[in-house]
């Protein structure tokens, strides 16, 4: 949580210097009278604002029926109501152990009550639910540390006295949260946090008479550090000295640990003796006074408002872990699964599981080097254009950006861990080129790669993808959060590419030609790489500034023939043997004049891309870019899969929708593109699902969408509760179905309840892919907010027609009477110009517009046209006819000539 300056160390000695200020800051009991009268000391005891207690209460009415059904006392729901409250207002008058034994809840306990009260979409914003997220994390961190620090302890030290060895614990515990908070701006980072822990443990073990270690730590220790100083030594010393590591003693520690020596020592040198040298005891040969350290960590953890990690040495119950957690760390070994029952393998706790994928990232990186090896350095030169400067070149200059980035986002000392980083990364990008051109020289029968060795961003890209892979081995995987990073998740996707200033769109090319190119990658490592390629699809690839977009304009302007994927061949297999060189020396290529639905399938086969590309002859035609083509093949499919999930939630009685909302999505993907820009895929989805269902009066609320859609794995609360309206403006999924969505695609939806609809696009193809996408994307709690139709002399529900006004989100029992008028006042405003925007047409437009009739045509006096339903019929026959007969004329045209292989 973040800091809050205040005047002092803790709550109840807040003072103010003026009344006031006294009355803003400090509540006042006389002015509550009207709260439950236990609500006002719970807020006294917090010493919350006046403010914090007005919103608080107000959060608690709101939640009061369905707090009802949580079986919970009210105490701890009015501590959640505070923290909502004080955490949305920045105004955080306590810290989250005292709210916890003010209302008797753990941390696991708190989190969780946090999320049940999030019901509507009104009810926690994305600020708490980041705040929650983030304490979550940096609990779980936290219990994960402790638990290998009391094993590693018990390892060390051989204390028949149990109240030295609890002192000994105790002063081990604080200094390590202490060089923990002094060192990392990143505090849930598991490995450096482990790294500092070994510093600690070396600094307070060779301090330690050795009468009170275990033979093995007792034998690794130096002579030098094994003799106590004597009061003359001490004496004499002129000055501090700068603290000397045991090497002996910190290889044993690693070694028990499998933690990297070089990386440690390193955290030693440049983190943890600043660390010391704050404390003034860089040349000491003691350990530090306990009380010393309490003090300066009471202050420490008032100051950020934290959870008081010393409760862990006492097993304090606000810090108890669940039985799932508890499980996870002291389960007994398990056999191995290959069958060999002698063998077990030891609980994969989070430390053991991070620490064996850095070993094990190191180990195959171990022939590595971070130069081109001898077989590249052969590749360069048979370039027409020996790319070699410019590749050590780029290398160079990369190095420093990501390490000074490196060390903004984890520590202001942890720019050489950045470089070590770096380093891996770079043997990791030369191994997997050398790789992918070994593989591009036997598909081709070519040596020279003139033409992708220099292009820059295929460098750049994969430079990226290889970091990724080694930033994510050192998250630590049973930490990771599932791909559903939040942005203030430092290290975490799509970082690296707003350090190399990448584009998504780029940077996809290379994910499925790096995961081929690299045998060794673990199944997670795969995952997580299908994760990110997963965000930038649904996403990240349709930032406005993309160039997908441009591309997408270049495939519109050359005809209907060449769209991005024609809905004909989504029943095809999607092979996988496109390379990287295919899609970064795409875009356009000669085509063989083939239809269609035959040049979709020519794209998927092996071309010959490596060798310069002719430029085509005057008139003749292009067919679309490769990247593209595959990019829209995939996205169909995962959306699909989407689809179909959320589907299963919540219309299995209607089986016949699914393949209408699929061919509704489909469309506004293919032909509404623009829809997509600075917005989220799901976000349409969920919109093409209400808005199908509307129209074929089948009774599902948004909020039922929005609630099933929470409970799928990896959900992100901003993807229905942020949608971008216009620019610069954001507002719920409601909001933008009605404004934006439905207005549209009011004609394309209409049609789906003519007696003869449009023809329905076939279901994707659903290939074995080399990487398994998640079915859904990211999590976090939210609520939903509904829109009721403007009920305003110039937009009333009579002057709707009777089949347009059903279409609109009716608001629910929920939300309040302001939101709806604040959304009333946008629509009415007169420079209400979205779809102006949307459709290139400056010229301003009546109001009116904001309904929309069965004949796309707007209706002043809200009349509804006798002709209406024979026109719309005719509209239907007349598109379904078209489509027939171009499908006939492709399917007869490809059985003509055959696509070379």
């Amino acid at each position: 949580m973040p800091p809050k300056k205040r005047s002092s160390g803790t709550p109840n000695s807040k003072k103010s210097s003026s009344p006031d200020t006294k009355q803003n800051s400090v509540i006042s009991p006389e002015k509550h009278t009207e709260k439950d009268s236990d609500f006002v000391t719970l807020c006294k005891d917090l010493s919350v604002t006046n403010l914090v207690c007005e919103r608080a209460w107000a959060i608690w009415m709101s939640v009061a029926k369905s707090a009802e059904k949580m079986n919970d006392s009210n105490r701890p729901l009015w501590g959640a109501c505070l923290f909502i409250s004080a955490v949305d207002m920045g105004d955080v008058s306590f810290t989250i152990t005292e709210l916890q034994k003010a209302v008797g809840l753990s941390v696991k306990q708190f989190c969780d009550l946090v999320r049940k009260m999030d019901e509507n979409m009104d009810t926690i914003s994305p600020k708490v639910n980041s705040t929650v997220m983030k304490l979550e994390k940096k609990y779980d961190v936290l219990l994960a540390l402790y638990q290998r620090f009391v094993k590693t302890c018990n390892n060390i030290y051989s204390v028949p006295n149990e109240v030295k060895r609890q002192e000994l614990l105790r002063s081990s515990w604080i200094m390590f949260l202490l060089a923990k908070g002094s060192a990392l701006q990143m505090e849930d980072d598991l490995v450096i946090s482990f790294q500092i822990l070994l510093c600690v443990l070396e600094f307070c073990t060779k301090r330690c008479p050795s009468t009170l270690l275990q033979p093995l730590y007792k034998s690794a220790m130096s002579t030098t550090a094994q003799s106590p100083p004597t009061r003359t030594s001490r004496r004499n010393k002129a000055k501090p000295r700068p603290p000397e590591v045991d090497a002996q003693l910190l290889e044993t520690l690693c070694k028990e640990s499998d933690c990297s020596m070089d990386e440690v020592k390193h955290v030693y040198q440049s983190s943890f003796c600043a660390f010391l040298d704050s404390l003034g005891m860089s040349g000491s040969q003691e350990l530090i006074a306990v009380e010393t350290l309490s003090n300066k960590y009471e202050e420490l953890y008032h100051k950020n408002k934290d959870f008081d990690a010393r409760l862990f040495l006492v097993d304090d119950e606000t810090l108890c872990p669940g039985k799932v957690e508890v499980a996870k760390v002291e389960m007994t070994p398990r056999k191995d699964q290959s069958g060999e029952e002698g063998v077990l393998i030891p609980p994969q706790t989070p430390i053991r599981a991070a620490m064996n994928s850095i070993q094990q990232l190191r180990g195959e990186l171990t022939s590595a080097s971070d130069q081109p090896s001898g077989n590249l350095i052969v590749y360069f030169k048979n370039c027409t254009v020996d790319p070699s400067e410019e590749i050590t070149k780029r290398v160079e200059q990369l190095c420093p950006i990501f390490s000074q980035k490196f060390a903004e986002a984890v520590g202001q000392r942890c720019e050489g861990l950045g470089k070590k980083r770096f380093t891996l990364c770079v043997q990791l990008y030369y191994k997997v080129m050398e790789s992918m051109l070994k593989s591009e020289e036997k598909r081709l029968s070519v040596q020279n790669f003139s033409k992708l060795l220099n292009n820059a961003t295929f460098h750049t890209s994969l430079l990226a993808c290889a970091l990724e892979v080694v930033l994510a081995t050192y998250v630590g995987g049973s930490l990771k959060n599932g791909g559903s990073e939040s942005p203030e998740t430092d290290l975490c996707f799509p970082w690296i590419l707003n350090v190399f200033k990448l584009h998504a769109f780029d940077f996809y090319k290379v994910i499925e030609s790096f995961i081929k190119a690299e045998p060794t990658l673990k199944h997670d490592m795969i995952e997580h790489l299908g994760r990110c390629e997963q965000q930038i699809m649904e996403s990240i690839a349709w930032k406005a500034d993309s160039p997908l977009f441009e591309l997408l304009k270049q495939s519109r302007e050359e005809g209907p023939v060449e769209q991005a994927e024609p809905p004909a061949t989504l029943n095809q297999p999607l092979q996988h043997n496109h390379t990287a060189a295919d899609l970064y020396l795409s875009p356009l290529r000669p085509s063989r004049r083939l239809p269609a639905a035959v040049a979709a399938v020519a794209a998927e086969v092996d071309t010959p891309a490596l060798p310069p590309c002719q430029p085509p002859a005057p008139g003749t035609k292009q067919h679309r870019s490769n990247s593209l083509s595959l990019f829209y093949k995939k996205l169909y499919r995962m959306a699909y899969l989407r689809l179909k999930m959320l589907f299963s939630h919540l219309l299995t009685s209607h089986p016949e929708l699914e393949p209408i909302i699929w061919t509704l999505l489909q469309h506004t993907l293919q032909n509404e593109y623009e829809l997509m820009k600075d917005r989220h895929l799901d976000q349409l989805m969920m919109s093409a699902m209400y808005a199908i269902c509307k129209v074929k009066n089948v009774d599902l609320r948004f909020k039922t969408i929005v609630t099933a859609y929470k409970e799928l794995p990896n959900t992100n609360q901003e993807t229905f509760k942020r949608v971008l309206i216009r620019e610069g403006q954001y507002d719920s999924i409601i909001v933008f179905y009605n404004l934006v969505f439905m207005q549209k695609l009011k004609t394309n939806i209409l049609q789906y309840s003519s007696p003869r609809p449009p023809p329905l696009s076939p279901i994707p193809h659903i290939p074995r892919s080399p990487y398994k996408y998640p079915s859904s994307p990211l999590r976090v709690p939210g609520g939903n907010v509904y829109i009721s139709p403007l009920k305003s002399s110039r937009l009333t529900p009579a002057a709707m027609t009777p089949r347009s006004r059903f279409l609109v989100s009716i608001g629910e029992s929920f939300g309040t009477s302001d939101k709806f008028q604040k959304i009333n006042q946008m629509v009415s405003s007169t420079d209400w110009s979205l779809k102006r925007r949307l459709e290139g047409d400056t010229t301003p437009k009546p109001l009116k517009r904001l309904r929309f009739d069965v004949d796309g045509q707007d209706e002043a006096d809200g009349s509804k046209s006798s002709g209406e339903s024979t026109l719309i019929q005719k509209l239907a026959e007349m598109s379904s006819a078209r489509s027939r007969m171009q499908e006939q004329k492709l399917k007869e045209e490809a059985e003509k000539e055959d696509p070379e292989p």
